[in-house]
């Protein structure tokens, strides 16, 4: 499948694990991880960061496959849970540092050209999230979306 904003084909990036089912090998008990989850949302970490700490130092590939649930669901569940989706949160993010760098190189057309695939990918988000995870009038204005992100 063609990328979005390229003309390539390109490779897709990670691959998830084979099997759906928890491997035997893990040692945790599912107390522990939803633990961990819970010490790594009042750490402030994403959703993402989590997932990456859990597989790289304790060996669980894949949460959803050994608890039955998203560690965005167990966030919700244990009421820990962000206001706003943390995949939007990180465009937004992204979106504003690249104003600030075009506010200071006014020339750079590439940044100019990728701000424009960034604010994007965050109004086709805001399409899937609205109504869901945000409020039905809620739009992107990148101002206002700043102060999200502060």
């Amino acid at each position: 499948m063609a990328r979005m904003h390229s003309r390539k084909r390109g490779r897709s990036a990670s691959s998830k694990p084979v099997s759906k089912t928890a491997p035997a090998w893990i040692q945790q008990s599912k107390e522990d991880v939803i633990a961990l989850i819970e010490k790594f949302a009042k750490e402030d970490k994403t959703e993402a960061q989590m997932g990456a700490i859990l597989r790289d130092q304790y060996g669980i590939p894949s949460v959803k496959a050994f608890l039955g649930k998203s560690i965005s669901q167990v966030l919700e569940e244990k009421k820990l849970a962000g206001k706003y989706p943390s995949d939007l949160i990180d465009l937004i993010r992204k979106a504003m540092n690249m104003r600030k760098h075009l506010k200071e190189n006014t020339r750079d057309q590439g940044n100019r050209t990728k701000l424009g695939h960034v604010e994007s990918k965050i109004k086709r988000l805001v399409r899937y999230y609205r109504g869901k995870k945000l409020p039905k009038k809620w739009s992107y204005v990148p101002e206002e979306a700043a102060l999200l992100v502060k």
